[in-house]
């Protein structure tokens, strides 16, 4: 028996994560949100995701610190993450290690499925 993708939805937009988390779990994957940077840190440690849908401006401990954190440790430096964020590439790499893909918002709900989709099978889920 295959085991389901886990992903992780770090997002403090409760709008933004109900609507996801929707569209998320029209798949077979499995879903675990965080509102919070550290409560995604916690999370992501905790769960092991397959995958990481992460917000960049957030209360606590926004997507820039999280990202460091994660690129720091060894856990979860390998883990796929997506920035899901309205902020600007053309600004530069705001992060300290290279994040998998960003993703404006908004964005549509198929396209989000198929770069998930894309990562995934990229890690050895077939899809």
């Amino acid at each position: 028996m295959h085991r389901r993708p886990k992903i992780l939805l770090i997002d403090d937009d409760i709008d933004f994560v109900q609507a996801t988390n929707k569209v998320l779990t029209s798949k077979p994957w499995e879903v675990i949100v965080a509102f919070n940077g550290e409560d995604g840190l916690q999370k992501a440690r905790k769960e092991e995701p397959d995958l990481i849908l992460l917000d960049i401006m957030m209360p606590v401990k926004d997507g820039f610190v999280v990202a460091e954190e994660f690129g720091k440790d060894p856990s979860l430096s390998k883990i796929p993450v997506l920035a899901l964020t309205t902020f600007s590439v053309s600004l530069g790499w705001p992060f300290p290690f290279e994040v998998a893909e960003y993703l404006n918002k908004p964005i549509r709900p198929k396209e989000l499925l198929d770069k998930i989709e894309k990562h995934l099978t990229m890690i050895g889920f077939g899809m």
